[in-house]
């Protein structure tokens, strides 16, 4: 008739778990905490490594050792509370368990004193808990590493579950000789204020078409939604007349081709740098061939084992001007229907910047060129020129047209050419 008292363990268990609840969500808590203060950690001390010139010449050293030394304190302190959980979580289970050995032979003894359980039962199921309890550290080690870990993998599950993008859902097009439009495009994040207001315009195959205007207007936003980065919250785009999203991303994306003022250089070779993101085999004849189109032969040639020279993380080995050709050159080895220019030069001193210049002229050659440009004397022979304000095109011409029609325009080209002059 044992059958009351192995009841009560298993009443008892979920009692015990119940305790140990409180402590468990406690290291729950440390962990999540713990992997955000090492997220900040590690973010100051790469934000302050990789722009160690930016410290040092502007004395900002004590600035960000402070910021560290902050980060490694609230990390020591994490860690003290991370000990005392781990000194903690053995001794309350062993506690909570002989408490439940405790209350189990209370009720033993009554069973006994009521005839229904005779002594030696009572002895035998003792002797069995006791076994038991020799698993207690093995097991209150295992809770403790599952409560840190929960807690830990806290902002990894968060990503995880963020929405995938699709690739390969959708029709494959070959976009050549294909009108590229946008039609009456708004565009705003999640609630906030919008960004882009009734966006219209049209890309005709192999024509240039620009976007200028004041900082912060929204040019960088559009090319974002062409890559499909985001969609629009109205209107369409559309490529020889039917909706870009009806195109597989994977399709799309590998027909465009993008460089921007600060064109990413993966860590790597050359080599590996020029074919990113392409399928195939690329002689050594091929990539000679870019670097020639791109006018970046001769540095490229002079480095101590060419194709195959690191240039280090973010390309820091090179300089701006070099950087950017290379990103010309991977640009010509895609070889893209599209191509997407976000002020390409707008960081380059004058030297190269023309021969970047030259780079783009060459590139944009039969390819449908969509260009960001601060400097309006680059786009000066566009086939049309979208002006934008605050999200708004308040004017769309060539550029002597505009000049004659636009006062913010003509001022703007008026102002860089004094400058310049």
């Amino acid at each position: 008739m044992q059958w009351r008292l192995t009841l009560a363990m298993i009443i008892s268990v979920p009692i015990v778990m119940l305790i140990m609840f409180p402590i468990m969500t406690f290291g729950q808590k440390i962990g999540r905490t713990r992997q955000d203060s090492l997220a900040n950690f590690q973010g100051i001390a790469s934000e302050s490594l990789s722009e160690i010139r930016l410290v040092k010449s502007s004395n900002a050293e004590k600035q960000a050792s402070k910021k560290a030394e902050n980060d490694v304190n609230a990390l020591y302190k994490i860690g003290v509370k991370e000990a005392v959980f781990d000194g903690l979580m053995s001794p309350v289970m062993m506690l909570s368990m002989m408490l439940m050995i405790f209350g189990l032979l209370a009720y033993g003894i009554y069973l006994i004193s009521t005839g229904v359980m005779s002594l030696g039962t009572l002895l035998g199921m003792m002797m069995y808990l006791m076994n038991l309890i020799g698993a207690v550290p093995t097991v209150a080690t295992f809770f403790t590493e599952f409560a840190k870990a929960s807690g830990s993998t806290g902002r990894l599950t968060e990503l995880l579950d963020e929405e995938q993008e699709v690739l390969h859902q959708g029709e494959s097009l070959d976009l050549e000789g294909k009108t590229l439009s946008a039609h009456h495009v708004d565009f705003a994040y999640d609630d906030s204020e919008q960004i882009l207001h009734d966006i219209s315009f049209e890309a005709q195959p192999n024509s240039i078409i620009a976007f200028a205007g004041p900082s912060s207007g929204g040019k960088s936003t559009i090319f974002s939604l062409l890559e499909r980065f985001y969609q629009p919250t109205a209107g369409e785009i559309t490529i020889g007349g039917q909706p870009i999203d009806s195109v597989s991303l994977e399709n799309w994306r590998s027909q465009i081709g993008f460089v921007s003022q600060d064109s990413a250089i993966m860590a790597g070779t050359i080599r590996e740098n020029l074919t990113y993101g392409l399928e195939g085999n690329f002689t050594d004849e091929d990539l000679w061939q870019v670097l020639d189109l791109a006018f970046a032969r001769s540095f490229v040639e002079n480095m101590p084992d060419q194709l195959n020279t690191e240039v280090g993380e973010r390309g820091v080995k090179n300089s701006g001007g070099q950087r950017q050709r290379l990103a010309i050159a991977r640009a010509f080895l895609r070889n893209p229907t599209i191509l997407m220019l976000d002020e390409a030069t707008a960081s380059l001193d004058s030297e190269s910047e023309s021969m970047v210049q030259r780079a783009l002229d060459s590139l944009m050659k039969g390819r449908t060129t969509l260009v960001i440009a601060h400097r309006l004397s680059t786009i000066v022979d566009a086939d049309k020129i979208y002006f934008i304000e605050k999200g708004e095109i308040t004017g769309s011409r060539k550029h002597n047209e505009l000049v004659a029609t636009h006062p913010l325009y003509a001022k703007y080209f008026s102002e860089q050419l004094t400058v310049g002059q």
